[in-house]
């Protein structure tokens, strides 16, 4: 048996190690261009996918999707652009990697000590909290960081910018993604981690918590571009399920409840009529590890920011899912819309997000880059 990491007031906290002797799922698609069914076609404005039926089918457009069983009809036949790095630069991805997950469960050792006692709370909007272990959690993190990489750039969501803006490497740090949650010891929450290079994801470990009062446990995923994703050791893959009315979906909302809030609403709506579920979790890094664990087939969400992008969008990509912003443009860690799936449900699920989404856009909501660091390069 490997070593799982249990909270005690007198065991230090240890991470599971398991032994790969398990076989893991290896099956990988061919990528094989393909032109759209006649059921669908598509249209690229504005960066976006823009959908209109076919003039010799059933209109199948979103306002015409009425069942489960046509919704399934449409076909995911289009590649998306990959989202992560072509390399990790001149540091070798073992060395990066291994600098990743020591700063992720450094700080998530922080918030293991914290998690079974009380909560010291504040606020950065009304219902917006921040508490001391997040602002703990990231220090014991940048330590880490800066030990190892002294030059390279940060941002942080308790912190902000740190480093040198000339760097070609942006670390995108949460360090307790899911405070809310935390705050109230419910299930999910995570330490995310994520390093860019030229903008692109290099890197990424999460530290999920599982468990509950008194029995929290964690297990840590982790991905390099080109490399896989894993979960304790083990090599992950996205569900093969291509049918709606079979998936499982999450999605989240902001604090703002704005013009995106209020469409995510019916979104989730209508998806909830449609399949066999919408969770809404709380925790952007860990529901995307779901999506790369198999657990559930989607995940979408407006008005991210990138430490909470960072880490996830490259853990679905190395298992095999499908990266896009959510009028179905080629992504990057600083848009304000995400959409990630296991890639053969993707299209499908454009259908109904894409045209919601250039909605929003033609009403004036602002989806330009949220936030770059000045000076720092990118490929894009």
């Amino acid at each position: 048996m490997g070593r799982s990491l249990v909270f005690s007031t007198n065991i230090p906290l240890r991470f599971s190690h398991l032994p790969r002797s398990v076989s893991s799922f290896h099956h990988l698609k061919k990528c094989v261009s393909q032109r759209f069914s006649e059921n669908c076609q598509c249209a690229m404005v504005n960066g976006g996918i823009r959908f209109k039926a076919a003039p010799t089918r059933r209109n199948l457009s979103a306002k015409n999707l009425p069942t489960k069983a046509v919704l399934s009809e449409l076909p995911n036949q289009r590649q998306y652009p990959k989202v992560a790095a072509n390399s990790a630069g001149p540091i070798p991805p073992s060395q990066l990697i291994q600098v990743v997950e020591t700063a992720a469960k450094t700080g998530a050792e922080v918030v293991m000590e914290a998690v079974n006692k009380p909560r010291n709370i504040s606020y950065k909007g009304l219902t917006d909290l921040v508490t001391d272990t997040d602002k703990m959690s990231e220090a014991a993190i940048l330590e880490v960081v800066r030990k190892n990489f002294a030059d390279h750039l940060i941002l942080g969501e308790e912190g902000g910018v740190i480093g040198d803006t000339l760097s070609d490497y942006l670390w995108c740090i949460d360090p307790l993604d899911g405070t809310t949650n935390f705050a109230h010891g419910y299930p999910s929450f995570a330490v995310s981690v994520g390093v860019l290079f030229r903008g692109n994801p290099a890197a990424a470990a999460v530290v999920e918590f599982v468990g509950g009062s008194m029995a929290w446990n964690t297990r840590i995923f982790s991905a390099t571009a080109g490399g896989g994703a894993f979960c304790n050791g083990h090599k992950i893959h996205v569900s093969q399920t291509d049918k709606v009315e079979q998936s499982l979906l999450v999605t989240g909302f902001g604090y703002d409840h704005d013009d995106a809030w209020t469409t995510n609403i019916e979104l989730f709506k209508e998806y909830t009529d449609v399949s066999r579920g919408v969770r809404r979790l709380g925790a952007a890094a860990v529901d995307m590890c779901h999506v790369a664990l198999g657990i559930v087939e989607a995940y979408w969400e407006y008005r991210l920011k990138p430490w909470d992008m960072a880490a996830g969008v490259l853990m679905v990509e190395e298992a095999g899912g499908t990266v896009t912003r959510m009028d179905g443009g080629k992504f990057c860690a600083f848009d304000r819309s995400l959409l990630v799936s296991n890639g053969v449900m993707h299209m499908k699920l454009l259908e109904r997000i894409a045209p919601a989404t250039e909605k929003l856009k033609a009403k004036g909501i602002d989806f330009s880059l949220w936030y770059k660091p000045e000076n720092y390069r990118t490929d894009f």
